[in-house]
């Protein structure tokens, strides 16, 4: 199956006093594609958001020197558009009506599936309308393998043309995702690379 992806750089904020936490998150978030920025202190949270221009931000409630609601209010005062997901060791009803009122996106208890945290992520994703098409994802995704496999392999474009046939060029659109390939291409390319064609295909 194909992992959708935003069209754009989907840039995201942890704010979590928790330095283990916003390391792990980072790690996992930077792993997925995304761009991630943490902060420890909420203090300096409604500065950071009026200048990052983020899609997303994620928020525990539960911070020394700062109320979580107190903090997600000041937020709401300088970004409005943000989809804000609260992250929380001590869930309760009360704050999460009080989250809702604010228009935040989900309520998550801690420890969390990452798993499920990318499903968050997807929905705030494709709410925004910035979804890629599947078969552009496709092929972004098999020219990185083939230019990983080549590099591993240390071959140039010019190696890999004079055993497949394939222009230079064409092998450059290619691994850029600028140009479709066909699947007679694609077999003589990861016979170039020495790899299956089920290789280029694998996770999708």
């Amino acid at each position: 199956m194909v992992s959708i992806k935003p069209k754009i750089r989907f840039k995201i904020l942890i704010i979590d006093d928790d330095k283990d936490i916003c390391d792990f998150m980072e790690t996992f978030l930077k792993g997925e594609g995304y761009q991630v920025k943490t902060l420890q202190d909420g203090r300096q949270a409604a500065e950071v958001v009026r200048k990052g221009g983020f899609h997303m931000i994620v928020l525990d409630l539960m911070m020394p020197g700062v109320y979580g609601l107190d903090l997600l209010k000041e937020i709401r005062k300088v970004d409005t558009e943000a989809s804000i997901v609260i992250f929380t060791g001590y869930p309760s009803l009360e704050t999460a009506l009080e989250s809702m009122k604010m228009e935040v996106f989900d309520y998550i208890r801690k420890p969390f599936s990452p798993k499920d945290f990318k499903d968050v992520i997807r929905r705030i994703v494709k709410k925004k309308g910035l979804l890629t098409d599947p078969e552009e994802e496709l092929h972004r995704a098999i020219g990185a393998k083939i230019r990983a496999q080549r590099k591993k392999k240390k071959l140039t474009l010019k190696h890999i043309s004079n055993r497949t046939g394939l222009s230079v060029s064409l092998l450059s659109q290619i691994e850029r995702a600028e140009s479709s390939a066909s699947l007679s291409s694609l077999y003589k390319i990861a016979s170039a690379l020495d790899t299956k064609l089920n290789y280029l295909f694998r996770d999708f």
